[in-house]
């Protein structure tokens, strides 16, 4: 007599995966059965406090917005403004060496990129000074630099 070649582990795998399958369609029935809700019934609302509501929103409440004020990123600057006229501004960091610095504004505060060329005296950090912009590819940057007496 020849050895059955169905083992046992053999016929417990294939249980289980008939088990599987069989879970498997239930679960999918399950589902079918369950597809009644329409779309009117999957929409939800967001009320004028951020709340997620089922309930549209009311119409009367709806606050008209200028789109013209809504201002994105950097404020709009207009060409030519406030250049070629003197600012005044402290030097926040000069390298003698390599020839460049920074200045930061009185008024602004921003802090603007100096070269040593640009400069009429020679400056050094914590001076007082005042200069005038340039617009460069990189920014603005300070020319025409001179100490406050």
């Amino acid at each position: 007599m020849s050895k059955s070649r169905e083992t046992f582990n053999k016929k417990e795998k294939e249980k289980l995966r008939l088990k599987k399958k069989k879970e498997k369609e239930e679960k999918k029935e399950a589902r079918k059965a369950n597809e009644t809700a329409d779309f009117e019934d999957m929409i939800a609302y967001v009320d004028e406090d951020g709340n997620i509501t089922s309930t549209p929103p009311d119409p009367t409440k709806k606050k008209k917005i200028d789109v013209d004020s809504i201002q994105i990123g950097t404020s709009k600057q207009v060409e030519g403004e406030d250049e070629g006229l003197p600012k005044t501004g402290k030097v926040t960091f000069f390298n003698d060496s390599k020839g460049y610095g920074f200045i930061k504004d009185d008024q602004t505060q921003e802090s603007l990129f100096v070269h040593f060329k640009a400069c009429i005296d020679p400056i050094k950090e914590n001076d007082k000074v005042t200069y005038e912009t340039e617009k460069t590819p990189k920014g603005l940057s300070a020319i025409e630099v001179k100490l406050v007496v």
